[in-house]
């Protein structure tokens, strides 16, 4: 509700240090290179236990024309693995490059663990990795492209999760790019499994694990999804298991080589289209209508999801006199939605001017689907919500803020069509400040030990990193200035809790859906002005003060392990400064 402790970050790091972190500050910005490198100093190492189980993992390398000396690094990253028990599945297709097929054959002796087959054709990068998987006899395999690295630890990293939970179907890790000069740089530092961020790309690539007898259930790599194909065979791996596992350390570093997609994105355009082309495929199996974008010259994207009827949506609106403040609201709701089949219910707490009830007779008047439900009762933004559900019609439920201005005209079509995927709970939007810098693109859980937003301040069309503000991404939460959610998941939750009278109650009730197994998904898509809260105040004084305080503390206890731990933004992150890389261990 309202905005999430913005007014208390403010108030400690300024509006402007969620962009801009200097090297004096303990909290480095992960995309620059000298901070990152500054950062990796400061990582402790891996400490090397005894395991009890230690599986088989085929490392599958597809090999073409590679410079020898990368070649070397690539399979020297994996015989120096701490954790021994693998073997090495190369599949060469076809090079004709001397130096290659040297550096194999002296490989092919060196070690009796490295198994090697000869293409007679060149087939390509699904073929030659096909050939590969064929060779491998572990119970697991991992995909290494042949100019990459895996870090020292990062084998044992994996039997150490799978010596946790043998259950796990699918690792993943974090992972980082190696320049042209050898220097580490642009983490990627990764969420755990969010099925709607997979969707807007391929976020899981390096390092990904996968059980075999599961590989072998789906099929192998497809060749009409080149320079996708590992994009196309996550998202069929993903639909058949739900035991997915996020080791949230770097594991695998991505070289960066002349007309490699980690040296510049664009380097391979036919990626874009298989990769839409994927998605598609999936949405098609899994018999889900939706229409696939890309909007940005990268390889990201937006899926609209299709549906033949549309719905009844309640707009829910709480509010107290400012009659032209609401007014802004409605005339912008009215006036710019294309959507038709709406209703609003607008909560009026305990209005005493004119101009508010002359307002409310105005819109009854010329607007059949304006209702107006008088809320008698002291401020409480969860009771008096909870009373606009009760008396709502609608089958999906839009909480909306008085202070907020309706930018994009489809923004009920676009969300509704997510609220209506049965793993999908809250639905939020992008939302602005008047001065077309962003508010908010999700929530981030225990930030400050409590919540937060992404991206306070940052510009109108920036994208953001891995394009967190353009494209649909898996939160913790979003906020309900503007949520969308079906009002049957709404009941099953039991609402907003009306013991969190003013703030967190959105926090809260975000939490209680996920508790439920249900993804909160933020579409940057659909924007809107919000202008902040002006009908209730600041709440940095005084008695409100104290009642922030007091529900901050009923949050952390309600929150339980989501405030220790947001699943949606990564372990390596601060929580006092989002997306930037803390100093030291933060207590």
């Amino acid at each position: 509700m309202l905005i999430i402790i913005r007014n208390l970050f403010q108030a400690i790091i300024g509006k402007k240090s969620f962009k801009y972190i200097t090297i004096e500050s303990p909290y480095y910005n992960p995309y620059s290179k000298r901070h990152y490198q500054k950062w990796l100093k400061k990582q402790e190492k891996t400490e090397y236990k005894k395991l009890n189980y230690n599986p088989l993992i085929s490392i599958l390398i597809p090999v073409y024309n590679v410079d020898s000396d990368l070649l070397e690094d690539c399979l020297n990253s994996v015989l120096n693995q701490h954790y021994q028990n693998f073997e090495i599945s190369i599949a060469d297709d076809h090079s004709t490059k001397k130096e290659t097929l040297e550096t194999l054959k002296k490989y092919e002796n060196l070690d009796k663990r490295i198994k090697i087959t000869y293409r007679k054709e060149n087939g390509h990068i699904s073929e030659a990795s096909n050939s590969a998987i064929k060779m491998a006899t572990g119970e697991y395999i991992a995909f290494l492209d042949n100019d990459d690295l895996l870090t020292e630890d990062a084998l044992y990293l994996v039997a150490e999760t799978l010596n946790k939970n043998k259950e796990i179907d699918m690792i993943y890790t974090d992972e980082d790019k190696m320049d042209l000069d050898g220097k580490l740089c642009e983490p990627f530092f990764k969420p755990d499994f969010s099925p709607d961020t997979l969707l807007s790309f391929n976020y899981i690539t390096h390092l990904a694990v996968y059980r075999k007898s599961l590989v072998d259930k789906i099929g192998y790599l497809r060749s009409e999804y080149n320079g996708a194909q590992d994009f196309d065979f996550v998202l069929r791996f993903t639909e058949i298991t739900k035991n997915i596992y996020h080791i949230p350390k770097i594991a695998y570093h991505w070289r960066k080589v002349e007309g490699s997609t980690a040296l510049k994105m664009d380097s391979k355009n036919y990626a874009l289209d298989a990769g839409k082309r994927a998605i598609e495929n999936a949405l098609k199996r899994r018999n889900i209508k939706g229409e696939v974008f890309v909007p940005l010259p990268m390889a990201h994207y937006i899926v609209n999801y299709k549906y033949e009827k549309e719905p009844l949506i309640s707009i829910i609106i709480p509010t107290r006199d400012y009659a032209k403040t609401l007014e802004t609201c409605l005339e912008s709701i009215y006036k710019k939605t294309k959507y038709k089949n709406f209703e609003i219910i607008v909560l009026n707490n305990q209005s005493k001017e004119e101009d508010t009830f002359k307002l409310f007779e105005t819109y009854k008047k010329n607007h059949s689907n304006f209702r107006v439900i008088d809320a008698d009762m002291e401020f409480n933004y969860s009771k008096i919500n909870n009373l606009g559900v009760k008396n709502a019609k609608g089958e999906y439920i839009v909480l909306l803020n008085n202070d907020t201005e309706v930018i994009t005209p489809n923004w009920l079509n676009i969300m509704v069509g997510y609220a209506m995927q049965k793993h999908i709970g809250a639905v939020g939007a992008k939302l602005l400040y008047n001065d077309n810098t962003i508010q908010h693109v999700g929530i981030v859980l225990g930030i400050a030990h409590i919540a937060g937003h992404f991206a306070v301040g940052c510009g109108k069309n920036d994208i953001g990193p891995y394009a967190r503000h353009v494209v649909p991404y898996n939160n913790g939460g979003v906020t309900a200035a503007c949520l969308m959610v079906s009002k049957k998941k709404y009941l099953e939750v039991n609402g907003l809790d009306e013991e969190l009278k003013v703030a967190f109650n959105d926090v809260e009730f975000n939490i209680k859906l996920l508790k439920k197994g249900y993804y909160n998904v933020c579409l940057p898509q659909v924007m809107l002005y919000h202008y902040e809260s002006k009908s209730r105040g600041s709440d940095k004084n005084g008695e409100k003060h104290q009642r922030f305080l007091y529900e901050s503390k009923l949050l952390r206890k309600k929150g339980g392990k989501y405030i220790e731990r947001d699943p949606f933004y990564n372990d390596n992150l601060s929580i006092y400064y989002p997306m930037m890389l803390p100093f030291e261990k933060e207590e």
